[in-house]
């Protein structure tokens, strides 16, 4: 199958604006692209005029969380789910998720143990539509004693028989959550919830098995902790301070702050009887210290991505695109800066060939109504969305063909 996207804006997935030309696209993959004037032979191709459109990346969840079950299409008011229904509504918020224009996902951890990998197994037989994930199961927050579970158990043996087990039920990333969280209990983002010898055997352990390590990391110690084990990305670190940013620099780690659930929760009008103040106080805090630690990450060479906690009721999964305008709007970073941050960059987290427009690359692709290199905010809406493709083949169908 041969699909040729003529008369289109070419946005590349690299933080620079879009430009006029022609892309082709051979099996699941990428084959040639050129731009004006030079032009692509159309021979065989099904030939899709995309009108001055813009042709960009599919863009990547990094801080994914499927199981929070609220989406645009269905609100729960309820955290917890009956078992069955929280497999429901994650599979729907997969499908979401890509109707948005989210062709990959970060998962970031599950309310329940199993589902995403059965997912992530589901989706990529093509039984059901969803982003490319990579999948994670509970998130992992250590209590009391050795008490032999498996999720909450203490001792660095513990550990070594947690990373066992995600690594025997086709776990992509774990995630330990080594800070507390001010959002739920007032002054916790500053505790420590792991020892030194719990997350070296963690790092050495998902390192033995092929897992990657993703943290909730708020303070100085708790990003040192994760960097140590060898995390591959920290989520939030509010706290960071200049020590902090030249290490996650030196390691070379990505690095998503979490913002829209910060501005979801400011902006949120509850009824009487749910109490978010703990939440609102917290997410006032975080994106003050944020509005100067993500540029400083950025400058450092820190590879920032997209990815905001998505899942609550007022914070319904297919929002997502809304981080774009938060970046753009909270930490200055252009309209294609803010792109690349969802497209490319996210390619280099999950670790496959999609985020780029480039010969070779997965046909990962989108087809937007309008300039999302110069106005973010195109994406907040799916029906500007014209056309989603997925490894070459259509998720969503152009109408001009």
């Amino acid at each position: 199958m041969r699909t040729l996207f003529r008369h289109v804006r070419i946005f590349d997935g690299t933080a620079t604006p879009a430009r006029p030309g022609e892309v082709l696209v051979e099996g699941e993959k990428i084959a040639q692209v050129a731009y004006a004037p030079d032009v692509i032979d159309a021979a065989g191709a099904c030939v899709i005029d995309g009108h001055g459109a813009t042709l960009m990346p599919g863009m990547v969840e990094a801080h994914a969380h499927l199981t929070w079950a609220s989406s645009v299409e269905k609100i729960y008011h309820q955290f917890i789910l009956p078992p069955e229904e929280l497999e429901i509504a994650a599979t729907r918020n997969a499908r979401v998720l890509l109707d948005h224009g989210f062709t990959s996902a970060w998962s970031a951890g599950a309310l329940g143990d199993g589902i995403e990998a059965r997912l992530a197994r589901a989706i990529a037989s093509g039984e059901t539509p969803g982003p490319r994930l990579i999948p994670s199961t509970l998130e992992r927050s250590p209590e009391g004693d050795d008490t032999g579970d498996v999720f909450n158990g203490r001792g660095p043996d513990a550990m070594r028989a947690f990373m066992a087990y995600c690594a025997d039920q086709g776990v992509g990333a774990v995630k330990l959550v080594i800070s507390g969280e001010d959002a739920l209990k007032p002054g916790s983002a500053q505790d420590i919830l792991y020892t030194d010898e719990e997350m070296q055997a963690a790092g050495e352990a998902a390192r033995a098995h092929g897992l990657a390590i993703s943290t909730h990391c708020y303070t100085p110690r708790a990003i040192q902790m994760a960097l140590d084990a060898g995390a591959r990305i920290l989520y939030h670190c509010s706290y960071a301070d200049d020590a902090s940013v030249a290490a996650m620099a030196a390691k070379n780690v990505f690095y998503a702050p979490g913002c829209g659930v910060s501005v979801a929760a400011l902006e949120a009008s509850p009824p009487p009887h749910i109490d978010m103040s703990h939440m609102k106080a917290s997410a006032a805090t975080r994106m003050a210290l944020e509005a100067k630690l993500v540029p400083a990450m950025k400058a450092a060479g820190v590879r920032v991505l997209i990815g905001g906690d998505y899942g609550f009721p007022f914070n319904p999964n297919g929002r997502n695109a809304r981080d774009l305008a938060h970046f753009v709007k909270y930490f200055g970073y252009s309209a294609p800066e803010a792109l690349a941050a969802a497209t490319s960059l996210g390619d280099e987290l999950m670790g496959l060939d999609v985020g780029r427009i480039k010969p070779g690359y997965l046909a990962d692709l989108l087809l937007v109504d309008g300039a999302p290199d110069e106005d973010v905010s195109i994406l907040q809406d799916a029906g500007r969305i014209t056309a989603i493709m997925k490894g070459g083949t259509f998720h969503k169908q152009p109408a001009l063909v």
